[in-house]
């Protein structure tokens, strides 16, 4: 199916044809919500309506959605709009390995260093329990800055779960484009398994990355004959050429490796993509070792500290790629230490998804606050955006950071989908994306690890303490999780019916786990905070919030949210001198609680501190700019200026 420029596909607005084969067209784009160009690849008109080619299209997507490697062509969408079914990609500039061959073969290093980008790939999708099963030149890409890409996953397939250990080789698939008899593929590059239209596993990408790189190498085909049929045999009964025999310099080392990749039988290949990576990486290193210098009479002498100084040397060059990468975008060399954590997208599908599509990512901005080189936006400054439709670049611009997170949250039955998306907006690149499918159960999981992929993507360095409150988890019972994250979605709509249901939902947290901290902590800020809406009395519902923030910090003194609530009650209720103890102990453990700034401004200015309550007022604003508490505080320093007009 041809697209005119101009067609849009839900958000996404065609531009340009790139080019086309057997699983679709492709056509650069424009993302209108992230503000960037990407490719989409959309079915044929004649096969749209095929059912086993829709089946093998969806697979695709789905296949590649779920990898995050930089050596792996990434997925960022999939679709339908009217009749087009679409998959949206990243879009590559360069060309593909088919194309660089035909001028003529690479150079055996060169062939090696693409070899061990291509195994590292396949060894990440391997771990996912995916499998390409058409590995070719044509399906590899090195864009123009030299980095390597595996494409078109169009017949991959997934295994029912991630590949464990050899047994998992056996393991039964769930697509029925794998049973026996069934032959796909491309002829010159498919292993004899797969022509015999046996069970694949991961050793048969080892086998069409044999094909690959002795074509790199040679310059020509492994297996080619006249016919189908003979090229068949060839892979079948034959064994290809030495590359020796027509590639200079080529030693027996790689000769070894090929061969060992096109073993007829699949136990006689390598077990794994990372072991062949391994053992590619040891045959460059050992090309490029340094020959030492060894005077005549006294080498030995001579030797050490020539050992020494060059190992000297490659220790400080990795200690400065480390700390370099620690902290700075690889791509860029710039530091990336701002980051907006935006509510993620409903994909429907269960009463609740609503409310995880929300709370998820405030629990992976509470995750991330604690890192002190790390700039985390709040939550209520990044929900006032919530319903604008703002691309990525205008969130940046609006919360002045320089990354920003997205995704979407979709339930079937007890299975959630998660997908998110971390975007450098100076550049519309995207520094990490994954699809998480697990249990209901598994939320918190999710949550801890989206935080420490963050953390790596950005090369976040981490002292201790925040490594370990990035991963900390707050209940083990996962209903009690759930009640929780309910409690705290209706706790932040502030109205009479509200509060009760989050009341309602943090006590049957606590019931579930007596000892769930986070879960006190929400019944006290509820409780602590209905008496300014006039929904419940003072002298009811501040002795409530009192008792539960003393249960809260008997499980942990380190919340920095309970220590606050504790000052707000001593403010408002006691009116004793431990409210300003209480908002200091909460600033030190959290510098980044913004409520805790907020509250002790108040406290402050009304005791006639004006000045220290602006300066606090001022830190709050900084920490969470569109906080309404925050335009609150301000106006009450005026206010107590006798500014009544500004306020």
């Amino acid at each position: 199916m041809t697209l005119s420029t101009g067609t849009e596909l839900g958000r996404y607005r065609i531009l340009s044809p790139i080019g086309a084969g057997g699983m679709g067209e492709v056509y650069r784009a424009k993302d209108a919500r992230l503000d960037r160009h990407v490719a989409i690849k959309v079915l044929p008109e004649e096969t749209s309506r095929d059912p086993a080619v829709l089946s093998r299209f969806e697979r695709e997507a789905k296949a590649v959605a779920a990898l995050s490697h930089p050596n792996i062509l990434s997925v960022f969408d999939v679709g339908t709009e009217g009749d087009v079914s679409y998959v949206v990609m990243e879009l590559l500039e360069g060309e593909t390995l088919h194309d660089r061959l035909q001028a003529s073969a690479l150079a055996w290093r060169k062939a090696v260093e693409i070899g061990v980008a291509i195994a590292d790939g396949l060894s990440a999708a391997h771990a996912k329990g995916v499998i390409h099963r058409d590995l070719k030149p044509a399906n590899i890409f090195i864009t123009s800055t030299g980095i390597v890409k595996i494409l078109d996953f169009g017949l991959a397939r997934r295994e029912v779960d991630p590949p464990t250990g050899q047994d998992a080789a056996n393991t039964p698939t769930m697509t029925l484009d794998t049973r026996p008899g069934m032959v796909l593929g491309t002829l010159s590059y498919m292993s004899p398994e797969q022509l015999r239209g046996l069970r694949t596993d991961a050793r048969t990408d080892i086998f069409g990355f044999g094909c690959v790189l002795y074509e790199m190498v040679a310059g020509r085909r492994a297996f080619v004959g006249e016919t189908p049929a003979d090229t068949m045999t060839s892979i079948l009964k034959e064994e290809p050429t030495s590359v020796r025999s027509s590639a200079a310099g080529v030693g027996p080392e790689l000769d070894r490796v090929i061969h060992r990749c096109l073993e007829k039988e699949p136990e006689q290949r390598f077990h794994s993509a990372s072991d062949l990576a391994f053992t590619l990486r040891s045959i460059l290193a050992d090309s490029g070792a340094v020959k030492l210098p060894v005077v005549e009479g006294r080498g030995k002498k001579l030797m050490v500290p020539l050992i020494a100084a060059a190992v000297l040397l490659a220790a400080l060059g990795v200690w400065s790629l480390v700390q370099s990468s620690r902290t700075a975008d690889p791509a860029l060399g710039r530091a990336i230490n701002s980051l907006a954590i935006m509510p993620f997208e409903s994909g429907g599908g269960g009463a609740d998804t609503g409310i995880l599509a929300d709370e998820i990512p405030a629990s992976i901005i509470n995750r991330l606050a604690r890192i002190s080189s790390l700039r985390v936006i709040p939550r209520s400054s990044v929900f006032r955006l919530k319903d604008k439709n703002l691309s990525a670049d205008q969130v940046a611009r609006e919360l002045n950071v320089q990354a920003v997170l997205t995704g979407q949250v979709t339930q079937r039955g007890q299975r959630l989908s998660v997908r998110a998306e971390l975007v450098d907006v100076a550049t519309n690149r995207q520094l990490w994306g994954e699809r998480y499918t697990r249990d209901l159960t598994d939320i918190v999981t999710v949550e801890e690890e989206i935080a420490q992929s963050i953390s790596d993507a950005l090369r976040l360095r981490l002292t201790g303490e925040e490594r370990t409150h990035l991963v900390k988890q707050s209940t083990t019972d996962s209903e009690a999780y759930r009640a929780y994250l309910k409690g705290r979605h209706w706790w932040n709509k502030r109205t009479r019916g509200a509060f009760q249901k989050a009341i309602s939902f943090f006590n049957t947290a606590v019931t579930l786990d007596p000892e769930f901290a986070l879960a006190h902590v929400g019944l006290a800020a509820v409780y602590g905070t209905m008496p300014y809406y006039g929904f419940m009395p003072a002298k009811i519902a501040f002795p409530r919030a009192r008792e539960a923030v003393r249960r809260a910090l008997a499980i942990d003194e380190q919340l920095a949210a309970a220590h606050a609530v504790s000052g707000n009650i001593s403010t408002y209720f006691d009116w004793d001198s431990a409210a300003e103890r209480e908002f200091k102990t909460a600033i030190q453990i959290d510098p980044r609680y913004a409520p805790a700034h907020y509250w002790y401004a108040a406290f402050l200015m009304e005791r006639g501190r004006v000045e220290e309550g602006r300066r606090e007022a001022r830190i709050g604003v900084e920490v969470d700019p569109l906080a309404p508490v925050a335009s609150w505080v301000v106006a009450y320093g005026l206010f107590c200026d006798r500014k009544y007009s500004e306020a």
